[in-house]
């Protein structure tokens, strides 16, 4: 007669919830507009060509995607530039920022971390998931923690079969 051994999944059974942060991703595209291609010479923005450029450029081209505005160019842009950009942008765009991809991507992050019911992780043990296909900024998972440790019993970081533990509530 043979024995057969059960199997236990001591992970399932452990009551741990995992939070993987790339759930919270932006799913449209980010574009960066650089100011710097407007700048005569690289130099200085000339109001009357950056107006011409403002009516004739295809601001189509941006619809639905997350845009960044920024100058990487060492040169003084006065406020209405981007303020102008932002206003024909606007209408297509699915949001616009000042700032770049890494920018944009924390500020997005921000936002959809914001309207998470922390309530759902009421003294929950929560695993928030490590390495994946999708980047998550680092500030992701500080804003993630800071809200999550107000509620949860306790936090690990990795998978549930090998985390890093990073808080736990005292009894």
């Amino acid at each position: 007669m043979e024995i057969q051994e059960t199997i236990v999944n001591k992970v399932a059974q452990s009551g741990i919830v995992t939070v993987d942060l790339a759930n919270y991703a932006p799913q449209q595209d980010i574009l960066i507009y650089d100011i710097k291609d407007n700048l005569f010479h690289g130099l200085i923005l000339k109001e009357k060509d950056f107006r011409t450029f403002i009516k004739e450029h295809n601001w189509e081209q941006y619809a639905g995607k997350h845009v960044g505005i920024i100058c990487s160019a060492d040169a003084i842009v006065p406020t209405w530039a981007y303020m102008l950009l932002a206003n024909k942008l606007q209408p297509y765009a699915e949001s616009v920022h000042f700032g770049d991809r890494e920018q944009v991507l924390n500020t997005l992050f921000t936002s959809a971390l914001a309207g998470i019911d922390y309530a759902n992780y009421q003294d929950e043990r929560v695993v928030v998931k490590g390495c994946g296909d999708i980047y998550v900024p680092e500030s992701a998972f500080v804003k993630f923690t800071v809200e999550l440790s107000k509620v949860a019993k306790s936090i690990m970081y990795g998978e549930p079969c090998s985390t890093v533990p990073v808080f736990k509530r005292k009894s």
